[in-house]
């Protein structure tokens, strides 16, 4: 069965079937944080990383809202890839993070999956510098624009890097476990960010034959354009 069809338990079942009853459900979970957080990413990147055009249209459309979305989702990235990364315990309670995989995996790969997780927590320190002290928690000194340490720089080229050394990861876990790996950084073919886009698009052009039609005619009801939503 192509797994695109595969249920998540039955993807789950063939994870522990080939890894074992340890390592298979922490990598399921894994896998499914990883690719959540892809499409979150993928659809930021729709809305505000192809086109300055497109910006153009969010800041017509409604340039407050989509700039709160645009906070919204850069923060939620960072979070999220701060938790894939965390460290495996924090005082007495256990974390889904990527730390888990050196131990779980055989003798012969432990070697080189904790040279790439190791990796991946180098590239990936701006994203819990953001979550400690500007998105969880509030750095008193940076929020009063004091003298203070500096947040360590964060851009989308960042972000990027970290999911990419992220995806390597999970597949030199996958590969020879499974004989397959995965690549996450794909937009999805149905991207709700762009179909907004082309809705917004259409909204604002019969918007506009709407108020020349109301400039030309005078107020008439049928233009008004109020609806009950």
């Amino acid at each position: 069965m192509p797994d695109h069809m595969k249920t998540s338990e039955e993807t789950k079942e063939e994870y522990v079937s080939k890894m074992g009853p340890k390592l298979g459900p922490v990598f399921n979970a894994l896998w499914g944080e990883v690719a959540q957080v892809n499409v979150t990413w993928n659809e930021y990147l729709e809305l505000y990383g192809k086109k300055s055009s497109r910006i153009e249209l969010l800041n017509k459309a409604a340039p407050y809202f989509f700039r709160t979305v645009q906070m919204v989702y850069w923060d939620n990235t960072l979070l999220h890839i701060s938790r894939l990364t965390d460290p495996v315990k924090i005082g007495r309670k256990e974390n889904l993070t990527i730390q888990q995989l050196p131990e779980l995996v055989s003798d012969e790969l432990k070697p080189k999956v904790k040279e790439l997780v190791d990796e991946v927590i180098k590239k990936t320190e701006f994203s819990r510098d953001w979550r400690n002290r500007r998105i969880a928690h509030k750095d008193l000194r940076l929020a009063l624009n004091e003298p203070a340490e500096p947040l360590l720089p964060a851009s989308r080229d960042n972000v990027r890097d970290a999911l990419l050394a992220i995806e390597v990861v999970l597949n030199a876990v996958s590969r020879p476990y499974t004989k397959s790996i995965s690549i996450f950084n794909k937009t999805p073919v149905a991207s709700g960010a762009e179909h907004l886009l082309y809705v917004l698009d259409d909204g604002l052009r019969m918007e506009s034959e709407r108020l020349k039609k109301v400039k030309s005619r005078g107020w008439e009801p049928e233009l008004d354009g109020a609806r009950d939503l």
